[in-house]
């Protein structure tokens, strides 16, 4: 589908674009790394069929503004959603996270003390000891990564992208996801955000996690690749009424590889207490 952000929210580092689609009680849509609000493109039209659907381009991802000198840490991004739902006036919303935007939710939800309506994290950061992997790698050699010849730093993110889907993409995905990133300044952007996302910004809220009292699901890609199952373990003991949910050969990318199953969980509500 033609997916498009009209709308503009003016930030400290930059532009973050957002849209919205559809009319009801409000629902926001937190994308992570390296993606962007494209991963809701068949989500979004599907929960606005009876809700109010919001979503965004992080800054310096997608079609927000990339440059020099922005603050992209879980901090500044929280700050920015934040400033969000100040300005779109939602007061309690439902918000579903994926990816760093777990950590973002949680964070505006418990340092910059928003009000959720309920919460649905998966496959999320969240706390704990996430920094592993590529990314370890891209925080301890970046001078290294920044200077890749533009064709393999463009196969390295496909493969990074591949990497998180068990089921594959279908034709065009890939080519979207890989565009903000690509030439000078998307592979410079795309590093720049990397180098800035830090354990450390998560780890002021986890002693509050047992403290969320608002209806939380968390939803779990047991083929997960980049956060395997035990960090959706790692979650649930850390906020012990929350549902946990998994769903079977799946990976990383529940929107791409079980849209179905994850539009399933979204669209059902939570217990009443």
């Amino acid at each position: 589908m033609d997916w498009t952000l009209d709308e503009k929210f003016e930030t400290p580092g930059g532009v973050v674009r957002w849209g919205t689609l559809g009319s009801g009680d409000p629902i926001v849509l937190v994308h992570g790394t390296p993606y962007s609000s494209y991963l809701w493109r068949d989500i979004a039209p599907a929960l606005a069929r009876t809700r109010k659907v919001f979503f965004f381009d992080h800054l310096g991802f997608g079609r927000s503004d990339q440059r020099e000198g922005q603050d992209l840490s879980l901090a500044a991004h929280a700050r920015n959603f934040a400033g969000l739902l100040d300005h779109w006036g939602l007061s309690r919303p439902s918000v579903v996270a994926h990816d760093i935007g777990g950590a973002v939710a949680l964070r505006t939800l418990l340092l910059e003390e928003r009000s959720y309506r309920d919460l649905t994290l998966f496959d999320a950061v969240s706390g704990g000891e996430w920094e592993r992997g590529l990314f370890r790698l891209f925080l301890e050699h970046t001078e290294v990564f920044q200077q890749l010849p533009g064709y393999a730093h463009e196969a390295l993110v496909a493969g990074h992208l591949r990497h998180a889907t068990r089921a594959g993409f279908r034709p065009g995905v890939l080519d979207a996801f890989l565009a903000p990133w690509r030439g000078e300044t998307g592979q410079a952007a795309f590093y720049r955000q990397y180098t800035q996302i830090r354990q450390a910004d998560t780890v002021p809220y986890e002693h509050l996690l047992s403290d969320i009292s608002i209806p939380v699901r968390l939803i779990w890609g047991r083929e997960d690749r980049i956060l395997p199952p035990r960090y959706a373990e790692w979650l649930h003991a850390h906020i012990p009424h929350a549902e946990l949910h998994w769903i079977e050969d799946a990976g990383h990318l529940l929107q791409e590889d079980a849209p179905g199953q994850l539009l399933a969980y979204l669209t059902e509500g939570f217990p009443s207490p």
